[in-house]
């Protein structure tokens, strides 16, 4: 692999009454299963089309939870190994929730969806990045 080559990862952070949209992910997931976690997955590519992270953030959360989102937001990347030792660019967005009822759609992937407060957040045993991506999406919630 090219040493610059990255899997690029999109979170969809979805807020409704001050409350986040988290999944637990499946058991048999490859990587961090059972965690909790926003909605997620790679961003995909197929000659002659054009992928965003938007688009990402979009389709995984109608995948993942059976939502529509509307405006989608970047708020923050970083990057991280995955347990294969894939390196990985993780890029946090911040959507807007419009309709739809977050159930699990693919149980292989999500094993539950919990719409919790950031301080739910912190109180729960959630990893420690999770927090800290709540704690950045909170900011920027309250500067806007």
């Amino acid at each position: 692999m090219d040493e610059y080559a990255y899997i690029v990862n999109v979170d969809g952070a979805v807020v409704r009454d001050d409350e986040y949209l988290l999944i637990e992910r499946g058991a048999d997931e490859e990587h961090a299963p059972g965690m909790l976690a926003f909605p997620g997955g790679k961003v995909e590519t197929s000659p002659g089309e054009t992928y965003s992270f938007e688009v990402t953030a979009r389709r995984e959360l109608r995948e993942e939870v059976g939502i529509e989102v509307g405006e989608v937001e970047y708020v923050l990347s970083n990057t991280f190994e995955a347990d294969d030792g894939t390196p990985c660019l993780n890029v946090v967005t911040l959507c807007e929730y419009e309709r739809g009822e977050a159930h699990p759609r693919a149980s292989d992937e999500v094993a539950a969806v919990h719409w919790l407060t950031a301080e739910e957040i912190r109180e729960r045993d959630a990893p420690e990045f999770l927090v800290e991506y709540v704690e950045r999406l909170e900011e920027h919630r309250h500067v806007k």
